[in-house]
């Protein structure tokens, strides 16, 4: 078993949002979102994946498809494969939030993936 701790991930930029992939296997992708200012991704999202988002830190505003809903700490959701999700910094804080997507998202392994 290996093991990382996710706070390693946790860095910011200035002029985008940052995205690290935190695993990767055949059936599971995790990805580390870092949020500051008015910072925010999206719309993405995968026809044949789910997704499901926990807030590690900080508070966004998420939105799937047309719901909305302002989320703090430890708060999650679920996204339908189909679905869109776009996540925006909703506070003066910066904002983590772990991105957990099964299937892996359609594209190259270990490449930037443009959908969830």
């Amino acid at each position: 078993m290996k093991t990382r701790d996710i706070r390693e991930l946790v860095q910011f930029d200035q002029d985008e949002a940052r995205q690290a992939t935190l695993s990767e296997t055949e059936h599971l992708w995790t990805r580390v979102v870092c949020l500051q200012h008015n910072q925010g991704v999206g719309p993405m999202g995968d026809a044949s994946s789910d997704a499901f988002l926990t807030v590690l830190a900080g508070e966004v505003a998420a939105q799937v498809d047309k719901s909305r809903a302002r989320m703090r700490q430890w708060d999650s959701a679920t996204v339908p494969a189909g679905s869109e999700l776009t996540l925006h910094n909703a506070s003066e804080e910066p904002s983590v939030v772990l991105l957990i997507v099964a299937p892996p998202p359609t594209g190259e392994p270990g490449a930037a993936k443009p959908q969830l």
